[in-house]
């Protein structure tokens, strides 16, 4: 199923995926259709989660990758491949040319997550830490390519990586052969186009709905547009789908095949990451939880039976935690509150006093002392404190207040 460069636009087909899906016999999980009791309540329909990140690798990136590497000729693979990538996709090119028996050499961020370069190197590749910014370690990948003679294997713009994306697709009407409504996140575009392509051929019926952040939404304008459209400075938490510029041969099928694209907050990524935590007992990295995020913003927008495409679970620790806090704070589960008292002795021990009525937990004491804004005997204060939700939150602001205290904003 090798495609050359004049071949890249070509059309996918459902024969190329269902080729696919043959090649990928043995090398990538079916993964599970887990169903969702709390969400099919909010939408008023049965919601099932598609788990791509308990796929190898931890995300659906080693079909596409290994389907792409698969379809090479004997001389481009003795040549080797090299790709650019933050974390999913190096993975999956990792292992698929581990599996493959072909030298990979991935370009990373040097500030990419120490778990996910690990990993990377684990799978057998050549990893190089190139640049600050993915532009910066995609450009030197690609002079990589041009003088060495490996193959550059690009994360989304290619015919064979969005035919092997697109047998989630597959997967999904086997799995749930009623379903109304699939929604998957969107960066580049090679998932919800393989899906798409897939999906309608088979199901013209099936409404594809693509997800983004808001401060990374390129495929709104580019629609718009008629063509792929570049935005400046993408900037969310949902690294892998934190991408500027759509891919010619996704964009094409999206534009055609795929019913709507919508856009998520941050607030609602985070929530979303929670919820798959708390509820689904899932981890799920902030890309992977856009659709929940979709279906959690308006729930009744999604005609049912929908499927939630989860399409990674590889989250930095460190990031986890601050989009864990974030999410807490987004349900009212999490309060930072600043204000100022006389510094005297037991002064503190009075506000504690305050908080421990009203029942919130005193999480971290934050002491200012020298700021020239302060009076000669006044302190600041920051409280964070874990709380119950919205009203919860509300019932500490009055607490604090009836009891004398200005709370800053």
């Amino acid at each position: 199923m090798s495609y050359s460069t004049a071949d890249s636009l070509a059309r996918v087909t459902l024969d190329d995926v269902r080729g696919a899906q043959k090649m990928l016999t043995g090398v990538a999980r079916v993964t599970a259709m887990e169903g969702s009791r709390h969400l099919s309540q909010l939408v008023g329909a049965p919601v099932h989660f598609k788990c791509e990140n308990l796929q190898r690798t931890g995300s659906f990136k080693l079909r596409g990758a290994y389907v792409r590497i698969a379809g090479l000729l004997p001389e481009e693979r003795a040549a080797g491949v090299v790709a650019a990538s933050a974390g999913n996709h190096a993975q999956g090119v990792a292992l698929a040319s581990a599996l493959l028996g072909v030298h990979a050499t991935v370009f990373m961020p040097k500030g990419a997550p120490l778990p996910k370069i690990s990993a990377t190197r684990e799978y057998g590749a050549d990893v190089r830490l190139h640049g600050m910014v993915v532009d910066e370690t995609l450009a030197a990948a690609q002079e990589y390519a041009a003088r060495t003679g490996a193959v550059f294997i690009h994360p989304f713009d290619h015919a064979d990586i969005i035919a092997g994306q697109g047998t989630v697709g597959l997967e999904i009407l086997e799995q749930c052969p009623e379903v109304r409504t699939i929604v998957v996140g969107i960066g580049g575009g090679g998932l919800a186009a393989g899906i798409a392509a897939a999906v309608k051929a088979l199901r013209p019926d099936v409404r594809i709905v693509g997800v983004q952040a808001e401060a990374a939404a390129a495929y709104p304008p580019s629609l718009a547009a008629g063509r792929p459209v570049a935005i400046e400075n993408p900037a969310t938490m949902a690294d892998g789908i934190k991408v500027g510029l759509p891919g010619d041969v996704p964009f094409g099928i999206i534009r055609e095949l795929v019913d709507e694209v919508r856009t998520v907050s941050e607030d609602a990524l985070s929530t979303a990451l929670l919820l798959c935590l708390e509820r689904a007992k899932l981890v799920v990295e902030p890309a992977g939880a856009s659709p929940v995020a979709a279906l959690l913003s308006e729930p009744g927008a999604f005609e049912g039976p929908v499927v939630a495409v989860l399409s990674g679970g590889n989250v930095d620790p460190v990031l986890m935690e601050r989009v864990l806090r974030h999410g807490m704070a987004a349900q009212g589960r999490y309060l930072a509150v600043r204000l100022r008292l006389t510094d005297r002795p037991g002064a503190l021990a009075t506000l504690l006093g305050v908080l421990s009525h009203v029942d919130a937990n005193v999480l971290d004491v934050g002491h200012v002392r020298t700021d020239p804004r302060l009076g000669l005997t006044e302190a600041e204060v920051e409280l964070h404190l874990e709380t119950k939700g919205p009203e919860h939150c509300a019932e500490v602001g009055r607490a604090l207040r009836e009891a004398g205290y200005t709370v800053m904003d």
